[in-house]
């Protein structure tokens, strides 16, 4: 296990690639990129356990982010994912009001090849070395059963099943959170909080996606979808066979019509072929990291459309796994999932204050409660 702690803070910044020469310490220690309070480094040769823990800031409190379980191309990116990820979780709890900082774990391999329980057992072992500075949850690669067996070596893992003491499957909560962000984006374009008589467009119907699309239509909008897996749309068609079919992601950002486009999928769907295609005058969807690189947030704002950043709207996830840690309770967590909507249009007039876009104004109002945390 190695720590890597860089002295100083540089400015940070959700939005951006890793440094231009590549080298991880160099992203770590000198590249806006950086300023990690804590990386760990982990490595369990009985279990084959690779594993990088990245914490980002504890200004707020214990770092919190989830579990991603990835066949990376080399160790390197693992690491620089981890760096990039737990980044932005900083930026992700602050707006959504949590006393928690920002972390993330990456394991490296393929989960399908290597997953095992001695594996999840080992690499909550670390977790614990930590003694609470991180909290850990499911992401990419992990779920909830893997989530219950990590916990058996430590006390600071959340996302598990409700017969384990945890709150189960996050998804019902980003969604309604997206949706309080889209209502934001309605209110603060059309004047009206509502998406009643809107197009939207969502690309990727799955956990999250699904959920949306049953928002929006009880709101009265009219929903066109599209999923690379044809069992998600069936899923959805067969209950709403009203929603209408786009072939993939690159027609339903040129449907005629398009008010919103919600991409609820893969990262980096907003990128310098999708945007100007776009027809919709608002992007707001459950995906994280959809920026693909900087300078795509000005693109948008160039060309009139509004941007709901991703980690503000799709909070409502953490909101959950976080209260897990009080003794979870849905009502109050959707309570505390319903000020997105509050904080989005925050995020929308202070970026016309500042006259930046909305994800630059995003990243300084998480900035400022970070900053304001330090000097309490």
């Amino acid at each position: 296990m190695t720590d890597v702690r860089p002295s100083a803070s540089p400015k940070h910044s959700v939005q951006g690639a890793p440094s231009a020469d590549g080298s991880v310490l160099h992203t770590l220690f000198r590249s806006e990129q950086g300023g990690h309070e804590q990386v760990v480094l982990c490595q369990d040769r009985a279990s084959g356990l690779r594993a990088v823990i990245a914490i980002h800031d504890t200004a707020l409190g214990p770092a919190l982010g989830g579990t991603r379980f990835h066949a990376y191309a080399s160790e390197e990116d693992a690491v620089l994912d981890a760096l990039n990820l737990s980044r932005g979780m900083s930026y992700k709890n602050a707006l959504a009001g949590l006393d928690h900082g920002g972390g993330k774990a990456v394991i490296i391999g393929d989960p399908e090849l290597i997953k095992t329980e001695e594996l999840l057992l080992a690499y909550g072992r670390f977790v614990a070395s930590l003694g609470g500075r991180y909290v850990t949850a499911c992401d990419v690669g992990t779920y909830v059963a893997d989530m219950d067996v990590v916990a058996r070596t430590n006390q600071w893992t959340t996302g598990r099943s409700p017969e384990n003491g945890g709150a189960g499957d996050s998804s019902v909560l980003t969604a309604f959170g997206v949706f309080q962000g889209m209502r934001a984006s309605a209110q603060h374009l059309w004047g009206d909080p509502t998406l009643r008589g809107r197009k939207v467009g969502v690309a990727g119907v799955g956990k999250v996606g699904h959920h949306l699309v049953e928002h929006l239509l009880q709101d009265g909008a009219e929903v066109v979808i599209t999923d690379v897996r044809a069992e998600s749309i069936e899923r959805v068609r067969s209950r709403h066979p009203q929603v209408g079919v786009a072939a993939d992601t690159g027609s339903l950002i040129r449907t005629a019509g398009l008010d919103v486009y919600a991409p609820c999928a893969l990262g980096g769907a907003l990128n310098d072929e999708s945007v100007p295609a776009l027809t919709a005058k608002v992007v707001c969807g459950a995906a994280n990291n959809q920026l693909a690189h900087p300078g795509v947030e000005k693109d948008l704002s160039d060309r009139g459309v509004l941007y709901a950043p991703d980690y503000v709207v799709n909070a409502g996830g953490v909101i959950q796994v976080a209260d897990e840690l009080h003794g979870f309770d849905f009502d109050r967590c959707k309570t505390k999932a319903a000020k997105i909507f509050d904080t989005t249009l925050a995020i929308f007039a202070r970026a016309k204050e500042d006259g930046i876009p909305p994800a630059a104004a995003a990243d300084r109002l998480a900035e400022q409660r970070m900053a304001d945390a330090r000097r309490a």
